[in-house]
């Protein structure tokens, strides 16, 4: 008995979809957990993630990669979602999250919010966040975990086997050039972090800059499988010059579901600890360069650093000083 075309067809296709099915469910290749240090305590913990096994599907799964480069890191999704987030719906997803990242709502300004986004870009209250005012100190522009290194040309950027990329970070060779061999900071802010981020000294700011790219996620699991994510992912970054750490690059990165980077800064000349902006739903990332010999970062950061281990950090908190 003859098998007709159309059945040989319909015998691939379900092939293929058997195929298909058992790859999206084959198990994701196990990846040892998260693990940073708490600056306070000094002790060794280990993150809880957000998200943690749709991360790991996504880049450790045959079709999770092909979902990822197909939708995940597309504007349109992140677009999607962070819409979403600003309906009224949204908001029953607060209290939730609240109570399983355990996040310290005492030192947020309100306590009642119309969406998920409302929550997630609080404001805190005043002084929840002391600034070091010392002209010659630095501090962190977030709340997040941080990674530092002092020379980017001498370093191997998040995992060995990729270099950071200046010129592609800011997409202008000519600026990159004065910080080719300088040192940069990476604060990375999680979804159950304070999302405003601010300016890490005083000085006179450029406008904006903006720069289109993708939407990958910049946690270390993602990290680890593509660690040239923050050369691809959407960015913009503004000047901050200073008399004593000259002109400093403060980026902000978006992320897989980064509904949108805000600027609320108006001015041009901004005092250390003034909010800059805010970043809505997603895990985000904020980065900052130095020239070369005009910071001093603090040792406990350079030595995590060194061990692969990011530290945690809050806004408004030193990092560095001058050279």
């Amino acid at each position: 008995m003859k098998i007709t075309k159309t059945k040989k067809r319909w015998g691939i296709i379900l092939l293929l979809l058997a195929l298909l099915i058992g790859l999206a469910f084959y198990p994701s290749t196990p990846q040892y957990p998260i693990q940073y240090y708490e600056r306070e305590s000094g002790h060794l913990k280990t993150e809880k993630v957000a998200g943690e096994k749709w991360l790991v599907w996504l880049y450790y799964n045959p079709i999770g990669e092909a979902t990822l480069w197909a939708l995940a890191r597309r504007r349109l999704v992140s677009a999607i979602y962070g819409t979403m987030m600003d309906r009224s719906s949204s908001a029953k997803k607060i209290h939730p999250f609240i109570e399983d990242f355990d996040i310290d709502m005492s030192v947020a300004r309100e306590t009642e919010f119309t969406n998920f986004n409302d929550f997630f870009t609080r404001k805190l209250k005043d002084g929840a966040r002391p600034v070091d005012t010392s002209s010659a100190v630095v501090v962190s522009p977030a709340d997040g975990k941080i990674l530092a290194y002092t020379d980017i040309s001498n370093s191997w950027f998040i995992i060995k086997g990729y270099r950071f990329d200046v010129s592609s970070f800011l997409n202008n060779p000519d600026l990159a050039q004065k910080y080719h061999d300088g040192a940069m900071l990476i604060i990375r802010l999680a979804p159950m972090d304070y999302h405003r981020f601010h300016f890490p000294v005083s000085g006179n700011v450029s406008p904006n800059k903006k720069i289109e790219g993708d939407y990958y996620s910049v946690n270390p699991f993602a990290l680890r499988k593509k660690a040239e994510i923050f050369c691809l992912n959407k960015r913009e970054y503004s000047i901050l010059s200073n008399p004593l750490f000259g002109d400093v690059v403060l980026a902000e990165v978006g992320a897989t579901m980064v509904g949108s980077i805000v600027q609320t800064f108006k001015e041009s000349t901004v005092n250390k600890g003034e909010e800059k902006g805010y970043f809505k739903f997603g895990g985000s990332t904020v980065v900052l360069l130095f020239e070369k010999n005009k910071i001093h970062i603090d040792e406990d950061l350079l030595i995590n650093t060194a061990k692969g281990y990011e530290t945690t950090v809050k806004m408004g908190e030193r990092i560095g000083e001058e050279k």
